[in-house]
């Protein structure tokens, strides 16, 4: 057994001697507090959590970190949002499946226009965003089970990145901005490419296969562990940068969609429980990649 695996599992042990328990989930939100299309989920600065579905399908919802949602955002004409994204400035985007669209929020308006479009997409399901800004939206071809990955440069220009690949739907940029990770549902496949400088995708490997179960949504923590929800099993599965399982997180429901990080030292994860209609939580040993990157955006100013 190796150091760090052997210090994972001892994790639970030291934080509970300090009075802190991590790796259990807990309720945030009420059952059916969502719908049943309860996806998304991201943290803003402030530390609020926004998940697709709040109260009615068509909606993007705002919960604090003690609970309390409201409905943010009314989709219109037909858009439907699946994953969600803030960048360094704070701007959401949403990828709006039903129309093939990157969408960009103003949070202080909530105006929504649309960022990119692009009509040969199948329906853009989860989005990653690179340091410098980048988008990544994973593109699935459910009738198929096939799928591909879109880049989405700071302009919305979208160039495809990477074809003929299994159902695409978790995406994660790693900590150093070098690598993309993408995983497909039915094939329970997680893979990795290379992110050249201009953006693009080269030298596809794999990551780690599961034998069982589908995946869903993942993110990174800051030291390019993946957070993974195995959707059907109730659980979210830890992997380090190198394919090791780490850990299995029981997330009090079978169909847990995607997860984000957040709290006041990026060490909480909020899972979107499709089971329940719920927001759930639970504590982690090390922050979020996306909390790192809120405090960086914060220093820079």
């Amino acid at each position: 057994m190796s150091a760090n695996l052997l210090f994972a599992l001892l994790l639970p042990v030291i934080a509970m001697a300090s009075g802190e328990t991590l790796f259990v989930a807990t309720p945030l939100t009420a059952v059916n507090s969502f719908t049943k299309e309860i996806e998304g989920p991201a943290c803003d600065r402030d530390g609020n959590i926004y998940a697709v579905s709040f109260a009615r399908k068509e909606t993007v919802g705002r919960v604090t970190p003690d609970g309390k949602g409201e409905v943010f955002l009314e989709m219109t004409g037909g858009s439907l949002a699946n994953g969600i994204r803030f960048d360094k400035q704070g701007w959401m985007y949403l990828a709006d499946y039903a129309h093939h669209n990157v969408l960009t929020v103003d949070p202080r308006t909530r105006q929504v226009r649309v960022f990119a479009h692009d009509p040969t997409m199948h329906q853009p399901n989860d989005l990653a965003i690179a340091p410098n800004g980048t988008l990544y939206a994973s593109d699935p071809d459910w009738t198929n089970s096939t799928g591909q990955v879109w880049k989405v440069d700071r302009r919305g220009k979208l160039s495809k990145v990477a074809a003929e690949m299994g159902t695409t739907n978790g995406i994660e940029v790693s900590p150093d901005g070098r690598k993309l990770y993408v995983n497909e549902t039915v094939q329970r496949k997680v893979w990795q490419f290379d992110i050249q400088r201009n953006g693009d995708l080269k030298n596809k490997r794999l990551l780690i296969e599961f034998p069982d179960h589908g995946f869903d949504g993942m993110r990174c923590d800051v030291d390019g562990n993946l957070y993974i929800t195995r959707y059907g099993k109730g659980t979210v599965v830890k992997v380090s940068p190198s394919g090791q399982v780490l850990r299995e997180i029981d997330v009090l429901g079978a169909r847990p969609s995607n997860l984000c990080f957040g709290g006041p030292d990026g060490r909480t994860c909020y899972v979107t429980e499709v089971e329940h209609g719920r927001l759930v939580q639970f504590r982690v040993d090390r922050p979020g990649l996306e909390w790192q990157r809120w405090r960086e955006a914060g220093k820079s100013k």
